[in-house]
């Protein structure tokens, strides 16, 4: 099955529709979500709903789970942004799709498995500690061990997102980035992987376009899509619960 993986939206619906837009060139099969669909962005309302109409299933990721219940070891703007956030849910005067959106992000999944004999797993953070483990390229140097426990967890291979960096670790261990594999990862047999897909709505790997991959076959395609950075910098920047910093950080893509 060809199957495009997201995640990192963040509430910005500019970056989501500009990656279901591209995703209607590469006939895909469908589209998955690995968490975090809210957090920081200006619009948590409209994502949350294009995602539950247009994914497969969409995993549970800290900002999902801040907003659920408490935003805890957040910085002061993520904190001040998932109490924002919360309140857009709490306040739609649509009481049947404000049911329907607290519904939809209480039985998020914090873990799934799919692909051939279920061998490829997903979560947000990492498959040692599902929602909030971040696992960054140096820490195929500088934190082997942690590498080491997390590919115990790992059958054949890993789908995450949370750092925002797109990206393959293998269990050599070492990293590859999409420009260093040419934006193909094709699994080999006997090695085992794990993928982060990056950020739809806030890349952290000094490339401001969405990031988002496709995987058929044990081939993964790394893709990138630009979306109205102006929009989203406009609106993050006319709620004083948002700090414009966020609107900032989105041109340099950090």
């Amino acid at each position: 099955m060809r199957l495009a993986l997201i995640s990192d939206i963040h509430g910005n619906v500019e970056a989501l529709r500009a990656v279901l837009a591209d995703l209607e060139t590469r006939k895909v099969e469908g589209v998955v979500c690995l968490g975090d669909i809210v957090g920081y962005g200006p619009d948590p309302l409209a994502c949350v709903d294009l995602v539950a109409e247009r994914c497969r299933w969409s995993l549970l990721g800290n900002h999902d789970f801040g907003v659920l219940y408490e935003p805890t070891n957040f910085n002061p703007g993520a904190e001040q942004a998932a109490y924002w956030t919360r309140a857009q849910f709490e306040n739609d005067p649509d009481e049947a799709a404000r049911a329907r959106r607290w519904a939809f992000l209480s039985q998020l999944r914090v873990r799934v498995k799919f692909g051939s004999e279920n061998q490829i797993v997903a979560v947000h953070g990492s498959p040692r500690r599902p929602i909030n483990e971040y696992v960054f390229p140096d820490d195929a140097i500088n934190g082997t061990l942690k590498i080491q426990q997390i590919f115990e967890r790992i059958d054949k291979c890993a789908v995450v997102g949370h750092t925002h960096v797109p990206g393959v670790f293998t269990d050599e261990p070492d990293f590859y980035t999409p420009a260093e594999l040419k934006n193909k990862f094709t699994f080999q047999d006997g090695e085992k992987c794990m993928i982060n897909v990056g950020s739809v709505g806030q890349p952290r790997d000094n490339d401001p376009r969405a990031s988002y991959v496709v995987i058929e076959d044990g081939c993964v395609e790394f893709q990138r899509v630009h979306y109205d950075i102006d929009a989203v910098a406009r609106k993050i920047k006319s709620i004083p619960q948002l700090n414009a910093w966020l609107a900032d950080r989105l041109y340099e893509g950090r």
